[in-house]
């Protein structure tokens, strides 16, 4: 999920309130730049349109290669046997060789740092037993986390017509790989890999240019274009942009900085209500209690224009009657959040505690008190 509590905020609704600030217009073909905490786009254009993804499609075969590790069917240290397939791919390479030791920690700073096409199928055949078997893999998880208008056919990128993706749906996984592997995501800060004697900095000229930026992947093919999946953490609040088809590698670098300054400087992301804080009390029938405290069992935290929180209008409907049994983090009711009657949205409202069933009496009470309420 996007949003911890199924936020439903649309593009339409922040830039509208930030109207005196427009959002800035790059020189790329796609773009997207989202808020990691809440999930929220705060700008974006053509996000869902689908794009070749060229060397971002290794961000989902590091993905893989993690939730391995988590789930210890490989280790770091593990020596990988490199397949002649491996060795012989083309384009980005670390340079593996059949015959010369290489461990599952040094082919993952490979595809990070190095992006080698011959380190992801070795990583593929490793985990799946095929680079094929691998891509069904990676298409499985992209479902799993809602990246509808993905489809992956191998764990290089190398251009194919059925491998697809959006801007949406990277900035999805790369929040998925921050939130999930928080253990393993400094390695998109390294900022070069030596191995069989060879040195290769990492491509992301963001690293070099701002010291908040600590990842994450670049992409490149004739056909896609020059692309970028960046991410910056300044104090609280951590932004992931997306800038796909851009003209040189200056020039991602430059729209992707351009993009994050634009969201630091013009969003603030707002704690609006604590976890388990209760927002009111909503009368219950047929309970031992007669009263719900009632809220969000997660802190609730917006994107909002700066400033523009302190405008929030708040409207809370309850779902009547509520009858017992009532469990804790059963949705109870509806938030709509306005501001200067431009709506943001919706949220669903849950128990924050469980109504049993009343004794035999309290029922009897509540069905005179219903009735009465009806006369």
């Amino acid at each position: 999920m996007r949003f911890l509590i199924a936020v439903f905020v649309s593009l339409f609704s922040l830039t509208a309130l930030a109207q005196s600030v427009p959002p800035p217009a790059l020189a790329a073909n796609a773009w997207v730049l989202v808020d990691h905490a809440t999930g929220q786009t705060l700008v974006a254009k053509d996000a869902d349109t689908r794009i070749e993804p060229a060397s971002l499609t290794k961000l989902m075969t590091a993905y893989l290669t993690f939730s391995a590790l988590k789930a210890g069917t490989i280790t770091a240290d593990q020596v990988v046997p490199v397949s002649e397939r491996a060795w012989r791919m083309e384009g980005s390479r670390m340079f593996i060789e059949p015959r010369k030791e290489v461990t599952v920690d040094e082919l993952i700073k490979g595809i990070i740092v190095q992006s080698g096409n011959d380190a992801c199928v070795a990583i593929a055949e490793l985990i799946a037993g095929s680079e094929e078997a691998f891509a069904a893999l990676m298409n499985r998880e992209a479902q799993r986390l809602g990246m509808r208008n993905t489809h992956f056919t191998n764990s290089t990128g190398l251009p194919d017509p059925q491998l697809y993706t959006t801007a949406n749906d990277l900035a999805l996984l790369a929040s998925a790989i921050i939130r999930e592997f928080p253990e393993y995501y400094s390695l998109y800060s390294l900022r070069e890999f030596t191995y069989n004697n060879i040195r290769q900095p990492n491509r992301n000229r963001l690293l070099y240019m701002d010291p908040t930026v600590d990842g994450m992947k670049t992409g490149h093919t004739s056909t896609a274009g020059y692309c970028l999946v960046s991410t910056a953490e300044r104090g609280p609040r951590r932004l992931i942009s997306v800038v796909l088809g851009a003209a040189s590698d200056t020039v991602r670098a430059q729209e992707s900085l351009k993009l994050l300054n634009f969201g630091f400087q013009f969003y603030d992301t707002v704690k609006l209500y604590g976890a388990d804080e209760a927002l009111s009390q909503f009368r219950v029938w047929k309970g031992k209690a007669n009263e719900l405290p009632v809220g969000f069992t997660r802190d609730f935290m917006m994107s909002l224009p700066r400033e523009a929180a302190e405008r929030i209008q708040v409207t809370l409907e309850s779902r009547q009657p509520l009858v017992a049994p009532i469990e804790k983090g059963q949705q109870v009711g509806t938030l709509a959040l306005a501001i200067d009657g431009q709506p943001l949205g919706q949220y669903p409202v849950v128990a924050l505690q469980d109504v049993p069933v009343a004794g035999f009496f309290g029922r009897l009470w509540d069905a005179i008190v219903m009735l009465f309420k009806r006369l």
